[in-house]
């Protein structure tokens, strides 16, 4: 009798460990998605302001006060970009347009103002009046 209990127990403490062993390992699997997906930008129209094709931003370039500065700041950042497939005017003006069209209405008014403000300097900087 007493060797039937030690193969129970032996049974018992072996299934406790590997069940013990899958929990700790999809433990770990959980934590390491999570920390990716922190590295990754939140949303894919930031990423795509960052990493665009179109331009090499200044940074806090829509933040901007003026209007004129806005439209200054992005036809020297497209005129300098060897990255754009485009001409300067149209890369800018594209920029600008996407940041306006992905904000959406959490942009507030006088900041939307001061951005449309900003493509008709963009017209002019670029002398496409």
């Amino acid at each position: 009798m007493a060797h039937v209990r030690k193969t129970t127990h032996s049974r018992n403490s072996g299934a406790r460990k590997s069940s013990r062993r899958k929990k700790t390992s999809t433990r770990r699997s959980t934590t390491t998605r999570k920390s990716a997906k922190r590295a990754a930008p939140k949303r894919w129209s930031q990423r795509v302001t960052k990493e665009s094709d179109a331009l090499n931003l200044k940074q806090g370039v829509f933040k901007l006060t003026s209007p004129k500065k806005i439209a200054t700041s992005l036809k020297r950042s497209a005129e300098h970009s060897s990255r754009r497939k485009t001409g300067a005017y149209r890369s800018a003006l594209s920029m600008l347009t996407f940041y306006i069209n992905r904000a959406g209405k959490t942009l507030p008014k006088t900041q939307r103002t001061r951005l449309e403000k900003a493509k008709v300097e963009l017209k002019r900087a670029f002398g496409r009046e």
